[in-house]
């Protein structure tokens, strides 16, 4: 008989509670054994992320046997998986699928895997929240229900292959809004005035000579109004008119949520949702940090007084400010504390670098949040200039008391926020400046920022679209579904006016920046234009803000006992399923068909859409009798950007630039980009040759260089054997024969390989069996 046996989700976390427990419990993972013995017995692949389904899938007699026998010989059956309602989902399907004896069954939770939170779950179990399963399930029904109609009628209606979600669509509706308003914009141009000063002798004090960098409080529209206005300051006089002392402090962010951690981890260490929540997922069942799927911001109070005594023996009493922070979320319903290291007062842990780092950051924004607050000093200086009703301001800002930030610094997503002030030197009112340099840039209006990973996944929150556990699956699936892409895209050169006033004279110049660099920003794609706006035009409740973020609610209501799940559902999918009916049959087949104009050759109308291979543009119509053409979208272009001159250039490849040893030199765009071909032999342009401009040398300066290539690659060929090579690969010398290649042994030297020494290598070589994959 076995006393104890504890069910776990992941073998991690398995291996990190069988640390804390005694000889008489047995830790087991649901998932390990299901994932091993599938794979064993069925030759099944378990993705690893748990889902209690595939338990209910999977042969049970064969898959299940074993948690089975193991929980029939234990007096007590601890089910431990995580707090959360996907958690409470799991267990309840252990339960169901292993037959528990209720009797004999325990839930127990705790939301960090130490000696003393498991020991205390132990002491205090509980029966599996119901509620919270039903919960649960009223998502991931609702959910599928969406998928299950919506993606059908979009592959009738837009595409093959397309789906829907709750949550992903507005997600990707959002990035497609701001992609649309920035293409909408229109940049204004308008001049800023910034100023260097020194203080003068004439003061009598210390800070003659000292430079005052200030600001002109008005822009200007047009270079002649800045033109007029430093002319005016050319013969001007300085004076500081007014000094405005205010103290100020800042204070700590409250500690990590899983929402503030994502886009903090984006922000400092690159690391994308879905990384951050794999690696955060890692430390928690390794214990070193509590559970990471949360949207509390509360500490207990043991983390507050361990906190407090690490801050007091590190930094000193005055470092240490203890705060309790609330939740502002009404919905807050899963791990009851925020992230952290479950024992603070380890800096540092043993891990991977990236869990290191990660570590790093918690344990600082957890230090940091106890801490005092910074204590500043900011000033203001108000400029007078003696010639116009204009003045300057200078800002100042002196750091008296640094508090939490010895600590940490909290990062922005703001992409336009302006540098703060400078240390200024002492000054008073009347004392009179001198103008060193006086300098008007132009500067441009910016459009709304794209959103990033962590700057999407704050607007979800703020609109209350999904919960902490489907943030990162979110991002993940709209990426992976191409609806939304993830770019660096390079920006493009502009040319500025400057004038600057020195010495009395104004001098113009003109210079070049660069403008609309985006890093790793989300871009909508084409088929995810087109497909938000099919459900916009004809799906306007699931599409609508408020609508997800109410659902959220109604799955917090079912969790907490105070809504009936399966009356929720049939609330929502009875008009549902009537409105996708109709929908099937009397709405247009979309393609996002956008007519760009004529075309002048035959003219014939020019038009983009969506095609069988992706986005497209045709000339003329189907039912013309001369067949339609069509051309592919190039990287970078975009259905609704593009323009009927650049349409038009599409259509001038292939082209022909020349001959080369009696044969056509040609250069074309395929499916992996532009490329020149000769004598039937294909060489890629590199990034910077543009296909429509190449010329015929430059195309046989590339022809050379990869016959050269190819040359180096061949170590050996047989006119015995025609089609047998000894070639340099990748990974090595190697043999090719027959489209099939073969590994040289280490004994033998490659380029002195016989032909009998080849062919005995082929003979001896095993012929490999085709990999059999699963169906998915």
């Amino acid at each position: 008989m076995i006393e104890n046996l504890v069910i776990v989700e992941s073998p991690a976390k398995a291996r990190t509670i069988e640390r804390f427990l005694g000889k008489d419990f047995v830790v087991k993972s649901s998932f390990g054994h299901v994932r091993d013995l599938a794979k064993k017995n069925l030759g099944i692949d378990i993705e690893n992320n748990f889902q209690p389904e595939y338990i209910v899938s999977a042969d049970k007699k064969k898959v299940v046997k074993e948690l089975k026998d193991l929980a029939k010989k234990a007096n007590t059956v601890w089910i431990a998986s995580d707090e959360d309602r996907e958690g409470e989902a799991i267990a309840w399907h252990l339960q169901e699928v292993l037959d528990l004896e209720k009797e004999k069954t325990r839930r127990i939770v705790f939301h960090e895997i130490t000696k003393e939170a498991i020991q205390h779950a132990i002491e205090h179990p509980r029966s599996i929240d119901v509620n919270l399963v039903n919960a649960q399930q009223a998502r991931r029904v609702l959910d599928r229900l969406v998928g299950f109609e919506l993606s059908p009628l979009l592959w009738k209606k837009v595409k093959p292959s397309l789906s829907a979600g709750r949550v992903q669509s507005v997600a990707v509706k959002l990035i497609v809004e701001r992609e649309r308003e920035v293409n909408a914009f229109r940049s204004n141009a308008y001049y800023r005035v910034t100023a260097t000063f020194t203080v003068a002798a004439a003061n009598n004090d210390t800070s003659a000579g000292q430079e005052v960098r200030a600001e002109l409080s008005k822009r200007f529209d047009t270079i002649e109004e800045t033109r007029a206005f430093l002319e005016k300051c050319a013969q001007a006089k300085f004076r500081v008119s007014s000094v405005e002392k205010k103290p100020g402090k800042k204070s700590p962010a409250p500690p990590f949520t899983t929402s503030t951690l994502q886009q903090e981890a984006s922000r400092k260490l690159g690391y994308s949702v879905s990384q951050t929540m794999s690696i955060a997922q890692r430390l928690y069942e390794s214990g070193q940090i509590t559970y990471m799927r949360t949207d509390s911001v509360n500490l207990s109070n043991l983390a507050i007084s361990t906190a407090s005594a690490e801050i007091k023996s590190s930094f000193g009493e005055k470092y240490l400010k203890v705060r309790k922070y609330a939740t502002k979320s009404k919905g807050a319903q899963e791990a009851h504390e925020a992230i952290r290291p479950t024992y603070i007062s380890n800096r540092t842990i043993n891990g991977s670098s990236q869990e290191q780092r990660l570590y790093e950051l918690i344990w600082k924004r957890t230090i940091a949040s106890q801490m005092s607050d910074a204590q500043l000093e900011r000033t203001t200086v108000k400029i007078d200039v003696s010639t116009t009703d204009e003045h300057f301001i200078a800002t100042g800002e002196v750091l008296i008391f640094d508090g939490f930030l010895k600590v940490y610094i909290e990062s922005t997503d703001d992409e336009n926020e302006e540098e703060t002030g400078s240390l200024l030197p002492p000054l008073r009112e009347n004392d009179q400046l001198n103008n060193k340099r006086i300098e008007a840039v132009q500067k441009f209006t910016l459009p709304p920022a794209r959103y990033t990973e962590a700057s999407l996944v704050k607007k979800l929150e703020e609109l209350g679209i999904g919960r902490p556990s489907t943030y990162a699956p979110t991002i993940s699936t709209i990426q992976n579904r191409e609806y939304v892409v993830k770019e660096t895209r390079p920006g493009q050169k502009r040319e500025i006016i400057t004038l600057t006033l020195q010495q009395g004279s104004i001098t113009e110049k003109k210079k070049t920046e660069t403008t609309g660099h985006e890093k790793q920003k989300l871009f909508p794609t084409d088929i995810g234009m087109v497909v938000n706006d099919f459900l916009e035009q004809y799906f306007v409740s699931i599409m609508n803000y408020n609508f997800t973020a109410d659902v959220e609610k109604k799955f917090d209501a079912i969790a907490m006992g105070k809504e009936d799940w399966t009356a929720m559902i049939s609330e929502f999918y009875d008009p549902f399923h009537k409105k996708v009916d109709e929908t099937m049959e009397t709405s247009e087949k979309s393609k996002g068909e956008r007519l760009l104009g004529e075309d002048p050759e035959s003219g014939k109308p020019v038009t983009v859409k969506i095609g069988r291979f992706g986005p497209m543009v045709q000339i003329g119509e189907a039912e013309d009798e001369e067949k339609p053409r069509f051309a592919s979208l190039l990287k970078g272009q975009g259905m609704e950007t593009i323009t009927l001159r650049e349409a038009l250039d599409l259509f001038k490849l292939p082209r022909t630039l020349g001959q080369l040893e009696g044969d056509d030199v040609t250069v074309a765009i395929g499916r992996y980009g532009p490329y020149v071909r000769h004598q039937n032999k294909f060489v890629s342009l590199q990034k910077e040759d543009d296909p429509y401009t190449v010329g015929l040398d430059r195309a046989i300066e590339l022809i050379m260089a990869k016959r050269e290539e190819e040359k180096n690659r061949i170590i050996r060929e047989f006119d015995d054997k025609p089609g047998l090579q000894v070639l340099n690969g990748k990974y090595g010398p190697y043999i090719a024969y027959d489209k099939k290649n073969y590994k040289i042994p280490k004994s033998k030297k490659p380029e002195e390989l016989t032909l009998e020494d080849c062919m005995e290598i082929i003979e001896k070589t095993p012929d490999r069996k085709p990999s059999r994959r699963r169906k998915s």
